[in-house]
């Protein structure tokens, strides 16, 4: 379990790509069943573990995962997202090409376990910046303003700037992990405190098929 940080209130870990990040009812792998066992390993309980998550990742995207540790910061966490207090940034690698900086805006539709742009869905905007240009691709880094149902992976893949690897939305590419994209820094007011705190992805911890070219 790698930990960014705890307290009495809160759990942030990084989930690696290819783990769900919350049960589905199913046997498949999830990071919040793994930190339930983790916590109540280390910590001897002899009880359930209150433990869940604040947002979730899709399945083959690794990065930061918030836990609320407590029925009371769950509910305040919630609140605080709900009123946009928050800043979520992402890293991916998209192929095509596309202007230094720019805002995406469109509406998505969820449907069918995907998400398509359509003028009767919800309203989804981020911002982006490219880092790093390559022959083919980009490493871009994303602020997300909105968290709709695979917002990131559908806004690009609808420009013509799939993100590598996401075959899902129509990348031709290979990508060693699931997709190139990766939740790197996150930054909200604490459910207590109300301070801002901030979470960030150190480069050792992205996996290797990021760091080599970081």
């Amino acid at each position: 379990m790698e930990i960014l940080y705890e307290d009495n209130h809160l759990i942030v870990v990084v989930k690696p790509p290819g783990i769900l990040t919350q049960p589905s009812g199913t046997d498949q792998e999830n990071l919040e069943s793994q930190a339930k066992e983790f916590i109540k390993k280390r910590d001897q309980k002899p009880g359930n573990v209150f433990l869940e998550a604040i947002h979730r990742l899709d399945k083959p995207v690794g990065g930061i995962v918030v836990f609320a540790k407590t029925s009371k910061a769950l509910s305040r966490l919630n609140a605080t997202q709900r009123e946009k207090k928050f800043r979520k940034i992402y890293r991916a690698f998209v192929s095509g090409s596309l202007p230094q900086e720019g805002t995406l805006e469109h509406h998505l539709l969820h449907e069918h376990h995907r998400s398509i742009v359509h003028p009767d869905g919800k309203k989804a905007i981020l911002k982006y910046r490219i880092l790093k240009k390559q022959e083919q691709t980009n490493l871009i880094e994303i602020e997300l303003h909105t968290g709709r149902y695979h917002q990131i992976r559908v806004q690009f893949a609808h420009i013509g700037c799939p993100i590598l690897g996401d075959h899902k939305y129509g990348s031709d590419v290979e990508w060693e992990t699931g997709i190139a994209l990766f939740h790197c820094e996150f930054q909200i007011e604490h459910p207590i405190s109300k301070e801002q705190i901030s979470f960030q992805i150190s480069e050792n911890q992205y996996p290797r098929a990021f760091r080599q070219f970081l």
